[in-house]
């Protein structure tokens, strides 16, 4: 038997209908029908040999009530070693996050009460909650704003999928698609596992893997090396967007690559040198010569930072995803606002509203027995009311994609019930050295060319599975095509507008071949420019190193906890921050990080609560004039711990705009070679400074 996917089926449609399809549309008896399994909106159906091909021809596209559904073949598992090895990848990382949510209490709420509703975006139910103690602060959780969650009764059964969209200290607001309609008084919350994105993602490695003479077949051999990237230059158009005219050589010649790729290009951008402006850049001139641009990043802020660069330049936009996820001035732009405002939008509205007016009189109650039949022509003609609703809500959608020179999402946020057939011309993905490999290869199938952006030399994708991991999970398929084809495939951004050229000096170096220059403007500029600030030693330096090795800052690890923490130097760089802040630099400026998260928490009590105090993986695309980075890691061993991924290192000291601080033993972190260099550069500049002195 051979196999296939069937994608973006209403909720409505079961197996009979289904079957129904494969024999009346497709031409199938059923007797060659084997096994369907039904998942929700997708299918895997049994079909005799040499049948898969000819119905995925026939039925691929096709409308099944609202819905345009996706039919392809399956592969056979074995056929493709690389998608199968993904594939069991996403299996011990699906069992991985099992495990730590489970082993997680800070991923759940519970006693739990309803203490208001109110109607948001998209028609989704703001739902807030709260401890049953109205005096009661929430306990602390893991969950944030954008987590998906599963709101469940604590003495019954009933449970709904939401979005954490709003969380105080004493109470938090969960966005329901429909309201929670239960007589239970308390509630839990907990963490939702991200199935969907999974699913997506296997889903997505099939259809590629199964792909034959198609663009998807030939973006896949490209990527995979079996076939050689080409460059056109006569597809570059003579008229460049005026965005293009902000940017510099470097930036201009990485967005004339770009356009000119036949299959697959990538915009390498190390940090500070204007990556986003650059890849904004180009999906505005690809959008300008008429091209369909989807654009994808892995996590939403990214996407949002590409969505207002793109607003700004008057780029018609939709940007897709739930609206929470949304920073608030893009939301006007999202598809649940855009879709609001059209004409068949209220009309379904308005239907709505009569025919729920129908369901409730047919179900009232009355001394005088209605006509025989009445109740059901009541129920029938709402029913018939709400296809109808359904239906311009479907032709909603589609007016409102198919007026968009360009959409954006997250990549695991791409949804065949809503894009259906939709192909562009163009695919880019920033940020995707963070992206896992099969999430990469989500928008693939819709895309008849490929442009990656991101940095392979900053933090990598984050990986539970450590038997995933150390097989090489962590690798995103952008570190992959760099280190094979990274010569043809890439062109480099080599001015930086962030750093002074010191802070800057050692990745330049240490990770991008010594090619990075800082642009004049940045180049010298120290916190003592800033105005209002005095001129004192920190303000009037770059770069600042203090060495610990002696002094007994030992590190020590929390109860119950594998993070480690260092309260003596904790200590020291509340001082410094204290200094900063007696010189006239402002909170808002200065940033303290670390690599452990009980070092964060000590920080924290440390430190006014307007200084900024995070982990270095939080910071990645971000900047402050004045970072103070805490090394924590301090024995005899030599054992440096999170400190021996020099990715993350390397985001840690470009994060500085006028003044990088570092704290750390160096005894023990010269341990590794790589710290050792970092030191040799600090004494060889001037930046390095003894606790003793």
């Amino acid at each position: 038997m051979e196999h296939l996917f069937v994608d973006g089926l209403p909720p409505s449609v079961g197996k009979g209908t289904l079957l129904r399809l494969l024999i009346e549309d497709g031409g199938l008896n059923k007797h060659r029908v084997g096994k369907i399994v039904l998942n929700g909106g997708v299918a895997t159906v049994e079909v005799a040999d040499g049948w898969a091909a000819r119905l995925v021809r026939v039925l691929d596209g096709m409308q099944v009530e609202t819905r345009r559904i996706r039919v392809w073949q399956q592969p056979q598992t074995g056929n493709n070693a690389h998608f199968d090895q993904m594939l069991r990848w996403l299996v011990l990382e699906a069992e991985a996050e099992r495990q730590q949510q489970a082993a997680d209490d800070d991923a759940s709420l519970t006693r739990l009460v309803i203490r208001g509703e109110e109607m948001g975006l998209g028609e989704r139910v703001l739902v807030q909650l709260a401890p049953r103690n109205e005096q009661a602060h929430l306990l602390a959780t893991r969950l944030s704003v954008g987590s998906p969650v599963i709101l469940r009764e604590e003495e019954g059964t009933a449970s709904w999928r939401g979005v954490v969209s709003r969380l105080g200290r004493q109470r938090l607001e969960v966005a329901l698609n429909e309201p929670p309609e239960t007589a239970v008084s308390t509630f839990r919350l907990d963490l939702a596992h991200d199935e969907v994105a999974r699913q997506r993602m296997q889903r997505a490695l099939a259809r590629v893997a199964a792909a034959q003479g198609n663009q998807t077949a030939v973006l896949r051999d490209v990527i995979l090396g079996l076939r050689p990237a080409e460059f056109l230059p006569n597809r570059v158009p003579a008229q460049l967007h005026p965005l293009t005219e902000r940017l510099n050589e470097s930036q201009k010649t990485a967005v004339v690559h770009a356009l000119a790729a036949e299959h697959l290009a990538i915009i390498h951008g190390p940090p500070g040198t204007g990556k986003t402006t650059t890849v904004a850049a180009l999906i505005a001139t690809a959008a300008q010569r008429g091209d369909r641009v989807l654009a994808c990043a892995p996590s939403n802020l990214a996407v949002d930072n590409l969505a207002e660069r793109l607003a700004a330049a008057g780029v018609p936009l939709v940007r897709l995803g739930h609206p929470v996820r949304v920073l608030p001035e893009l939301q006007a732009y999202t598809l649940d606002a855009l879709v609001e405002q059209h004409d068949n939008y209220r009309q379904a509205k308005k239907l709505r509203k009569e025919a729920f007016g129908l369901q409730n009189q047919a179900g009232k109650f009355r001394r005088a027995r209605p006509e025989r039949g009445a109740k059901e022509a009541m129920r029938e003609e709402a029913r018939a009311m709400l296809d109808e609703a359904r239906q311009l809500e479907a032709q909603a959608v589609e007016r409102v994609l198919d007026g968009a020179a360009v959409v954006l999402s997250t990549l695991t946020a791409l949804d065949s019930s809503l894009l259906g057939q939709r192909r562009f011309d163009l695919g880019v993905i920033d940020e995707a050295g963070q992206s896992v490999e099969p999430a990469s290869w989500i928008p693939l199938p819709r895309v008849d060319r490929l442009v990656l952006a991101g940095d392979h030399q900053q933090l990598p994708p984050t990986i539970l599975s450590q038997q995933a991991q150390a097989e090489g999970f962590g690798v995103s398929m952008l570190e992959q095509l760099m280190r094979r084809d990274g010569a043809v495939l890439a062109r480099r951004l080599d001015v930086q507008y962030r750093m002074h050229e010191q802070i800057m000096g050692f990745s330049a170096v240490e990770f991008y071949e010594g090619t990075l220059v800082a642009e004049t403007a940045v180049s010298h500029h120290l916190l003592a420019d800033l105005p209002g600030v005095k001129r004192v030693g920190l303000t009037e330096t770059a770069v600042w190193f203090i060495d610990t090795a002696g002094a007994s800052y030992d590190e020590e690890q929390p109860r119950d906890s594998a993070s480690r923490r260092n309260p003596q130097e904790a200590a020291l760089a509340a001082q410094k921050v204290t200094e900063l802040l007696a010189a006239g630099v402002s909170a808002t400026d200065i940033a303290v990080i670390t690599p452990y998260s009980a070092q964060v928490e000590l920080l924290r009590e440390l430190l006014p609560e307007a200084i900024e105090v995070g982990s270095v993986d939080g910071f990645q695309g971000r900047e402050k004039e004045a970072i103070v980075i805490s090394l924590v890691r301090s024995n005899e061993t030599g054992e440096v711990g999170f400190l021996a991924e020099t990715r993350r290192m390397n985001v840690a000291l470009t994060r500085a705009r006028r003044l990088l601080l570092v704290i750390g033993d160096s005894g023990t972190i010269t341990a590794d070679l790589f710290y050792g260099r970092l030191l040799d550069y600090f004494d060889q500049i001037g930046a390095y400074h003894s606790v003793w002195e």
